[in-house]
């Protein structure tokens, strides 16, 4: 790896990992290419630009003759892409994003490197890696006592946001058998850690708790999710691009299968160590009604990657879930310019306040 673009790198997971690469791999020079919707921000790549080996380029991953031109202005040897819409909530009540971003951007992606590394011949060969990240819930929904997903589960998406990540997944695999495509995919389990946007259930629990405002969980709050700290994803990653096998898929997760509904108690026990009010903060929730088509359950099998690459989860729930809070409550301006952009208060309004109203009910 010498010049690697990242695709949505000014998100959540995608600015977790530059900041992770540039520290494990100082010698690479780095390419961020993000249209920079509602959900990513210039702020997350705060002090990166002092770096000679960060370029930032706004524009979309649809747009295949600016991507075939990165590529070869930068000398793109690795693409690592994040770039997708990834909210389920929003994907119920917009889905056409998510098929334009995750299936159409994936596929214009994949075109525009084939064209570059396999037709052009721009690289000699063996020196091209491209990976796709990708989530859980293309498998679908456990019950309780159902087994881990492993890489040859078949795959069930149940919202369309799953729906769009498991085609951009096919479409990735059929790239490296029909064309000997380099790539590699990941499907990892709910990240958490600094830089999630707020509407996400961590930082949400956070920010209301701090607040004061009403906590919402969905119906009966028991659902179960894999939490992975988005640190132990990034070495995952890094990992995977190194040693990884071509044409392979990992599954990526934490070890931690909480409801939740224990998640959401856990961050109000470490918001009353830090600020204690007179009642404690699990007094602010509020279960409302329930998402259509929610999945109950999701754990990941993670022998395969422990297995190939050494890799393992450093971080503890109960460590990752201080990290974070601590985080967020440090970085409050952060926080600031995110709730004070129209589009969030809007959603928030939409997707939330209507639900604690019919709860209430």
């Amino acid at each position: 790896m010498k010049n690697i673009l990242v695709t949505g790198g000014s998100g959540f997971i995608g600015s977790n990992f530059i900041r992770h690469v540039m520290e494990a791999e100082p010698s690479c020079r780095v390419v961020n290419l993000d249209i920079l919707t509602y959900a990513a921000s210039a702020e997350n790549a705060q002090g990166l630009a002092l770096s000679e080996k960060y370029v930032f380029i706004k524009g979309d991953i649809g747009d295949q003759p600016l991507v075939e031109d990165l590529i070869r202005q930068y000398a793109i040897d690795t693409v690592v892409h994040f770039a997708a819409e990834s909210h389920v909530d929003r994907s119920i009540l917009g889905p056409a994003p998510f098929i334009h971003t995750n299936v159409l951007g994936t596929f214009s992606l994949l075109e525009a490197t084939r064209k570059v590394w396999l037709e052009e011949k721009f690289l000699a060969d063996g020196q091209a890696r491209f990976h796709h990240v990708s989530t859980d819930e293309v498998y679908g929904s456990l019950e309780r006592d159902d087994p881990p997903f492993s890489e040859i589960t078949s795959y069930k998406p149940n919202s369309p946001y799953a729906a769009s990540k498991a085609s951009s997944d096919h479409l990735v695999r059929a790239y490296i058998h029909t064309y000997g495509f380099p790539a590699t995919i990941t499907n990892c389990s709910n990240n958490y850690g600094p830089y999630q946007f707020p509407e996400k259930l961590i930082p949400l629990v956070i920010l209301n708790a701090l607040a004061g405002n009403a906590i919402p969980i969905y119906g009966d709050g028991l659902q179960i999710r894999d939490w992975l700290y988005v640190e132990d994803h990034c070495q995952a990653l890094l990992l995977t691009l190194k040693d990884g096998r071509l044409g392979e898929t990992y599954n990526v997760g934490g070890g931690t299968q909480p409801s939740n509904l224990e998640i959401i108690q856990m961050i109000c026990s470490i918001m009353d160590e830090n600020f204690p009010t007179k009642a404690p903060h699990a007094s602010l929730i509020r279960h409302i009604p329930d998402r259509p088509g929610h999945d109950r359950r999701y754990a990941m099998d993670i022998r395969k990657i422990q297995a190939e690459l050494g890799w393992s989860p450093k971080w503890t729930l109960e460590s990752g879930l201080r990290k974070t809070v601590a985080w967020y409550l440090s970085h409050l301006d952060w926080v600031k310019a995110i709730q004070n952009k129209k589009d969030f208060k809007s959603w928030m309004k939409q997707n939330y306040a209507v639900r604690l109203k019919e709860g209430e009910e």
